[in-house]
């Protein structure tokens, strides 16, 4: 989602530039211009190869617009053709397959529009394995925390261009968990078993950012703890376990001078600076109309990754793991959780003090969760704090170790 918001700014970029932008702009919608977005990166990895087609989309909407009924495909050298078939936000290879090393390789697109468009033809870079992820405890610019980087080399010199991303996923603990869950039924609530997992879930979140590193300043091709992440020690993330995934891509240097580009517009910060770059073409054109402004790229990159587990306590030993995510007190009936206290019974009096409709309202709505205590008293907890599939997921992944 971010690349592609990121090329719609490039869009606006290169109107603004036509436009002189010199002085203080008033944004209209008017001058937006409709351009089709291609990210495909075909990889050494033998899996169902992905290919996603848009359309920018202006300040004012708040999701791009899928390029349906497109068709597809790429080919090589050998005269072999891989055809793609629509999902629901891409476009994937109707086979899995791999890009193979002394081949060649080219993308091409038909729009519903009738507009062809053709990448050049590109080359698998040169296969290079992710050596190691080490986490750190470090303290940068006065925080402490857990600095995470990569390391990798090539023997045969010839890598040079790196591009990161990462996948993280996390244990959560819902620390108010009850075995007993509150079953509303008319004005009544009932207690019962729990039958599925709301104690512990996992939480996944992947890498924004454009990460790139070159080896072209030193005499061997090694990347020695690139810094892929930093976490704060009082990040939730790792406040139990923590995975990261991260992957590398071996990447040409056309490719790499382009995402170089992408990163340095993204980070500017200002949409409409002085310093206007203009638009960045990518490896791809439109066959009809050469003139026609396409954004994106075609990448074949070799592939690697690596995984990486650990622990708060495994890095930092006596510091205090971080807070969880949401407010959960303990049951003590103070002042300072009188909120969280409800007086479980019924009353027609209208000047009574009884909120049991309230406490059904509550849980059948899912907004609070019931933590057993002796009395008449119930307390409520906002539901994050006791069912974590609330905002997470109860799906152990299948690469998780405890």
């Amino acid at each position: 989602m971010k690349k592609i918001f990121l090329y719609t700014l490039l869009a606006i970029l290169f109107l603004a530039s036509i436009l002189g932008c010199t002085t203080p702009y008033a944004y209209q919608n008017n001058g937006f211009e409709d351009v089709v977005v291609i990210e495909a990166t075909l990889t050494n990895e033998y899996k169902t190869q992905e290919v996603k087609i848009s359309r920018t989309y202006s300040l004012e909407e708040n999701f791009p617009q899928f390029e349906s009924q497109a068709v597809v495909y790429i080919t090589d050298n050998l005269g072999n053709k891989y055809e793609f078939d629509q999902n629901t936000a891409s476009y994937t290879s109707i086979t899995p397959f791999q890009a193979l090393p002394d081949r060649e390789y080219q993308l091409h697109i038909l729009t519903k529009n009738g507009r062809t468009y053709e990448s050049s033809i590109e080359k698998l870079t040169t296969p290079n394995q992710i050596s190691s992820v080490v986490p750190t405890a470090v303290t940068k610019n006065g925080i402490l925390g857990v600095e995470i980087t990569v390391n990798s080399s090539d023997p045969t010199n010839t890598s040079k261009y790196y591009r990161y991303e990462y996948d993280e996923t996390y244990k959560v603990v819902a620390p108010m968990w009850h075995p007993n869950e509150a079953i509303p039924a008319g004005n009544v609530v009932t207690l019962r078993k729990r039958t599925t997992e709301a104690r512990t879930c996992y939480s996944n979140q992947k890498s924004e950012e454009i990460l790139l590193t070159n080896t072209n300043n030193i005499s061997e091709d090694i990347v020695s703890n690139f810094p892929i992440k930093f976490i704060s020690s009082k990040d939730p993330i790792i406040k139990n376990r923590y995975s990261i995934l991260v992957k590398q891509y071996v990447q040409s240097l056309t490719a790499h001078t382009y995402y170089e580009t992408l990163k340095e517009i993204s980070n500017n910060g200002n949409v409409l600076s002085q310093t206007q770059p203009g638009f960045l073409y990518g490896n791809i054109k439109s066959i009809d109309s050469p003139g026609e402004k396409v954004i994106g790229f075609f990448d074949v990159s070799s592939y690697s990754e690596k995984r990486l587990f650990f622990n708060f306590t495994d890095l930092f030993q006596g510091v205090l793991p971080p807070s969880y995510p949401y407010y959960c007190p303990a049951p003590i009936p103070d002042s300072d959780i009188a909120e969280y206290y409800f007086n479980n019974c019924y009353s027609t009096n209208p000047n009574s003090t009884c909120q049991g409709p309230t406490i059904v309202q509550l849980i059948e709505s899912r907004i609070k969760v019931y933590y057993p205590t002796e009395g008449p008293l119930y307390i409520l907890y906002p539901i994050e704090c006791g069912d974590c599939t609330s905002f997470s997921s109860n799906i152990k992944p299948s690469f998780w170790i405890d």
